[in-house]
């Protein structure tokens, strides 16, 4: 093999290998809340928020869970006293490091936030179905009605999981939802309360995406090249 061949070789194994690697730790995926359970309809609004999952490391799953601005959680006992439930029935899994966030800013809940996993029996969600796992406030008169804090996210781990294993469908054909009041763009005035939800399957986030080009593109350069040479020795 010529120099010029290996080397052209070699540099299309490594753009492949080294963008498929450094995709694969930062694995994630975008889902949309679109669906509305919301008391009263949800108005002209389609689209109320974003659940985003990142895997960090081999068994380490991020969630990152965004009301769109004027949206806020509560806990009005449509989905099951959780704030955000969502499909992990994993032995040994476990939720950690919850924290509540408006706008990104840190928001201090009285008596904080806590979370469980493979619950059962799984527990209903008005209009969405039965789920195994949820975040919730841990003394649940600080988050329901008028005295609940104005927050628009929550973040927090799952460990002894992985992306896949978290997004599953459950028994209504959804893979998260949230117990919110609907305050955004669109909603009815009043700020009705009740579920939103996820259905619909998630995309890879944008960088993702941009690495999986890149791996593709080192792949095709090395076809390239081979039947460049190839065409090249005949």
């Amino acid at each position: 093999m010529s120099r010029s061949r290996l080397f052209s070789t070699s540099a299309g194994l490594l753009i492949a290998a080294g963008a498929f690697a450094f995709s694969s730790p930062a694995q994630a995926d975008l889902f949309n809340f679109t669906s509305c359970h919301v008391s009263g309809g949800c108005g002209t609004a389609t689209q109320f928020g974003t659940v985003t999952l990142t895997q960090s490391t081999a068994t380490t799953v991020l969630f990152d869970v965004v009301l769109n601005p004027g949206n806020r959680f509560i806990e009005t006992g449509a989905g099951g006293g959780d704030l955000f439930v969502f499909n992990d029935a994993l032995a040994g899994s476990t939720i950690t490091g919850i924290t509540a966030t408006l706008n990104g800013a840190n928001v201090a809940i009285s008596g904080g936030l806590s979370g469980t996993t493979n619950i059962s029996p799984l527990f209903h969600a008005d209009g969405t179905g039965e789920w195994s796992a949820g975040v919730f406030c841990t003394n649940s008169a600080s988050c329901n009605g008028g005295s609940t804090p104005n927050i628009n996210d929550l973040h927090f781990t799952v460990t002894n999981a992985t992306v896949a294993q978290l997004e599953i469908l459950n028994n209504g054909g959804n893979f998260f939802a949230a117990d919110i009041l609907c305050g955004q763009t669109g909603c009815p005035a009043g700020g009705p309360t009740g579920l939103i939800d996820v259905s619909t399957p998630a995309v890879p986030e944008p960088s993702t995406w941009a690495m999986m080009i890149l791996g593709f593109f080192g792949l095709g350069f090395m076809a390239y090249r081979r039947k460049h040479e190839t065409f090249r020795l005949a």
